[in-house]
């Protein structure tokens, strides 16, 4: 996993630190989604892969802590926790039941970008398909391409995450709200497009498809088998 482009989760109830993360982040050419409270967090690792979480220790309602704990069963996604002056008893506790790293607040983004892109570099994952081959169609995610007979097309990082997603879960049918929480979207229509885009970089006939089709009523599957 190369450590640009890796899909980040920053959960915090702070609107500020929220963006300036997602901010700083972006800039570092990581990918950002965030969430402002547990519950929004556990919504969203149930369709999306993230690379790595930044997690608030305290925040109303469920706790950062009492997020792993809940979650620890399906999260295998690295944890680095921010946390408060005078949480010493959270961070240790935090550490002891699966977070990877901490930072107290105030914290210097560049050490943020840092233990990142450390613990990224530790947990590369070996079973995440990169390059898939499929009739006349090869797909290189590392890359960003699609080659397509004798033609070459560049994905965006929007359109690699939908294709990561969709390829690492063949046959599954993601829904357009499935897909807007995979890229931060929430219109319907702009979805839409992005999928229209694809299928002319995957499809031989992209208006009658037989990769990326449309499950009426349902959302957008991969046939790759």
């Amino acid at each position: 996993m190369d450590n640009y482009n890796a899909h980040i989760l920053v959960v915090d109830d702070d609107d500020g630190i929220r963006a300036l993360v997602k901010k700083y982040l972006n800039e570092n050419n990581f990918l950002v989604t965030t969430a402002n409270n547990a519950e929004d967090a556990a919504e969203k690792i149930d369709i999306i892969e993230f690379d790595l979480i930044i997690l608030d220790i305290m925040m109303p309602g469920k706790n950062g802590l009492e997020f792993i704990q809940e979650n620890k069963k399906k999260l295998h996604t690295p944890i680095i926790l921010l946390t408060a002056k005078g949480e010493a008893t959270e961070r240790v506790e935090g550490l002891e039941i699966g977070a990877d790293d901490y930072l107290p607040k105030p914290f210097e983004p560049k050490e943020l970008v840092l233990r990142i892109k450390n613990i990224i570099n530790k947990t590369k994952k070996e079973d995440e398909k990169k390059v898939i081959e499929f009739k006349n169609i090869k797909i290189d995610l590392n890359k960003q391409l699609i080659f397509k007979d004798s033609t070459e097309y560049k994905i965006n990082n929007t359109e690699k995450i939908i294709l990561k997603k969709m390829i690492n879960n063949p046959g599954k049918t993601f829904s357009r709200e499935d897909i807007g929480l995979l890229i931060d979207l929430n219109k319907e229509r702009s979805i839409d497009v992005i999928i229209t885009r694809l299928r002319k970089k995957i499809e031989i006939d992209p208006k009658s498809p037989k990769f990326l089709q449309t499950i009426r009523g349902a959302g957008y599957v991969l046939w790759i088998e």
